[in-house]
């Protein structure tokens, strides 16, 4: 099955920022656009705010000036939803409620013909459910594109349960002859993207509520440890608290209120404040005239050990080793069946987070996930109280002499990179199981969606193939609410990938 030939015509319905964009997208690629908007004069509105956008194309020389004219002449305003009649594609992007969606594809299917293809841009709802109200629900399909859709790659192609194969690829189809990068994905709450980055968000508030760290210094560390582009605080200024709670709140109750997808009071309350983040002028952060953005907890200088000694193998975060001789620090190396650690002059020990808190062993110090340890500049650090106040001043001394910025937070079990990266592997894996999507298009959409820094199955492998599932088991020990439960499909990888290589 072949894109949508250019000579076709494709209607867009509904015309806020997402149909505008949707719009451009389908005009850019050639095709005649007709948008509509059920407020009267909405639509010519958005036509003259696309024409503007092809002129600012135009003035970067991203496009020229007989194509923008080309374009012009091809957008075309209907006042009335009979003026579709003739598109191959309609594509919906009105306001995210299930009836209203359900009574547009009915009018919808009263005027366009039976191989007409229509599609939703929902981001929230079910696809099957908007589809289970049309009369040939086999044509129904959803195509979420990401805001700006001009801008960003991703679409994800939704097929819902009465979707009709042939029907979603030929919308795969399309969307990639749009210049877009489509992945395919089965009607399941929050698709692929807003499935799978609930983590991202859940657990960096559930550090901030269990006063582990501040909005700032998480945020620094899952930027200049982690690799992500933004913090969670900062992202969902961003996006809007009330619009990353509303949809985190969907994906919670379309699971029946599954514990891994449970929502933060502490945002709610942000919510309910009023404080929704940048739009508002307020959210975890003061974007108000003259507000300074508060800075992240960074340790004073402390002197470096002489020298480590390397217990058994740091898995993840064995680069360290040659960092830390580059700098001109000794280490000895010693073969531990049951260490994966360094211990310090002071007899004090460094260890990896592995889902286990500080408190539970004497004079530990642990250290934080980084994407690329040669390429991090912070890392961060957690102890219990007990811990000796030179150990952690070794263990920020090393850190330091590695060219690191340090942020000692709490003793938070996993602390702020590995729980995240940790849960996000680990939907990841029970996504594929499920029949979500591939392991192929979930790294593509991750990636490309919300620019991750790797894909969850990329990520996987470079952390080891059992590292994921153990510390997410360390951390159910110690949460054993079902938060961080390893699914059933990381414990069957774990399993298998042990018995490949003959562990007992």
């Amino acid at each position: 099955m072949t894109a949508l030939d250019l000579s076709s015509s494709v209607a867009v319905v509904g015309t806020g920022t997402m149909g505008q964009g949707i719009a451009q997208v389908a005009l850019v690629a050639g095709h005649t656009v007709r948008l509509y908007d059920a407020a009267p004069g909405r639509a010519r509105e958005a036509a003259d705010a696309i024409g503007a956008r092809l002129d600012r194309l135009v003035e970067k020389d991203r496009l020229g000036a007989a194509d923008r004219d080309a374009a012009r002449a091809r957008l075309l305003p209907a006042d009335d939803l009979a003026e579709l009649a003739d598109c191959t594609l309609v594509v919906e992007a009105v306001l995210e409620r299930l009836d209203v969606k359900q009574e547009l594809f009915r009018a919808l299917e009263d005027v366009v013909a039976d191989d007409c293809l229509l599609a939703t841009n929902t981001s929230s709802l079910s696809v099957t459910a908007i589809g289970g109200a049309l009369r040939v629900p086999g044509r129904f399909v959803g195509l979420h594109f990401f805001n700006p859709a001009p801008l960003l790659p991703l679409v994800e192609v939704v097929s819902g349960f009465a979707t009709d194969v042939t029907c979603a690829t030929r919308a795969y189809e399309t969307a990639r002859a749009w210049g877009k990068t489509p992945v395919a994905c089965a009607d399941t709450p929050g698709f692929i993207v807003n499935r799978i980055a609930r983590p991202f968000y859940a657990e960096a508030f559930a550090v901030y509520e269990s006063q582990g760290a501040d909005p700032a210094t998480i945020d620094a560390v899952l930027r200049e440890s982690g690799g992500f582009r933004m913090g969670a605080f900062e992202l969902t200024d961003l996006i809007g608290q009330d619009v990353n709670e509303s949809v985190t709140h969907s994906v919670w109750q379309s699971f029946f209120q599954d514990v891994r997808f449970t929502p933060s009071l502490a945002q709610r309350r942000l919510v309910e404040s009023g404080r929704l983040g940048r739009k508002s002028g307020h959210g975890w952060y003061d974007y108000g005239d003259g507000a300074e953005r508060p800075e992240p907890h960074t340790a004073e200088p402390a002197e470096p050990p002489a020298y480590v000694v390397a217990e058994g193998d740091l898995g993840p975060a064995s680069e360290l080793l040659a960092l830390i001789r580059e700098a001109g620090i000794e280490v000895r190396e010693e073969d531990e069946d049951n260490g994966t650690r360094l211990v310090m002059p002071g007899g004090g020990q460094l260890a990896l987070a592995d889902g286990q808190t500080s408190v539970e062993f004497r004079d530990v110090v642990y250290f934080d996930l980084a994407l690329d340890y040669r390429k991090a500049t912070r890392i961060a650090l957690s102890h219990a109280q007990d811990t000796s106040p030179a150990t952690v001043a070794e263990a920020t001394g090393l850190f330091q002499a590695l060219g690191k910025k340090v942020s000692v937070i709490g003793d938070v079990p996993g602390m702020i990179v590995a729980r995240t990266v940790a849960r996000i592997i680990d939907l990841a894996y029970d996504a594929v199981a499920k029949g979500v999507a591939t392991e192929e298009d979930i790294d593509t959409a991750m990636r490309l969606g919300v620019n991750y820094p790797l894909g969850p199955f990329e990520w996987d492998r470079r952390l080891g193939r059992t590292w994921v599932c153990s510390l997410l088991d360390d951390l159910h020990q110690r949460d054993p609410s079902g938060r961080y439960a390893p699914s059933l499909a990381l414990y069957r990888h774990a399993y298998a990938t042990e018995k490949r290589e003959g562990t007992p």
